[in-house]
C-alpha cells in the first residue's frame, strides 16, 4: 500500500479534508492526520508530530503508517480532556477494518468520524442557548 499524498486519488484527498472539516467542527478540536512512515518506533515519531501542530495542546493528530500497519493518535493535554484513551481506541478500530481491506483513505474518513463522536465537548444548557 502506498503511503503519503501518492497514494490517494483526488477524490480520496477531498473525502479527507472534508472528513477533517466535520471532524473539526462536529469534535470541536482540531484533528490533523499524517499519513507515512513512522520507523521503528512509531509512537515516538507521532509524538514529534503532534508536537509540531500550530496548537498541539488541544489538536489530534492521527497519524497512519500503511507500510508497517501502525495506527497512532496522539492527543494534547487539552484534547485528552474531551477524547479519552477509549475513544481513541474505538476510532484506530474504526479505521484497521478499512484498512485491512486495503481502503486507506476510507480507513482514514471513518476514524476520524469516530473520533469526532467521541470527541464532542458536552452541552452546557445556560451557556448554548441564547
Amino acid at each position: 500500500m502506498p503511503s503519503g499524498e501518492d497514494g490517494f486519488t483526488e477524490r480520496d484527498r477531498e473525502d479527507i479534508r472534508r472528513a477533517l472539516r466535520l471532524a473539526d467542527s462536529e469534535g470541536g478540536l482540531p484533528f490533523s492526520v499524517y499519513v507515512g512512515p513512522l520507523g521503528d518506533d512509531s509512537r515516538a515519531r507521532a509524538l514529534t508530530l503532534h508536537g509540531a501542530l500550530s496548537d498541539p495542546g488541544h489538536g489530534v493528530l492521527v497519524a497512519v503508517d500503511p507500510g508497517s500497519r501502525r495506527v497512532e493518535v496522539v492527543t494534547g493535554p487539552e484534547s485528552k480532556r474531551y477524547l479519552d484513551d477509549r475513544g481513541a481506541t474505538l476510532g484506530v478500530l474504526a479505521m484497521t477494518t478499512s484498512l485491512t481491506a486495503g481502503d486507506l483513505a476510507g480507513g482514514i474518513v471513518n476514524g476520524l468520524r469516530t473520533l469526532s463522536e467521541h470527541a464532542r465537548h458536552p452541552r452546557v444548557l445556560h451557556l448554548d442557548q441564547p
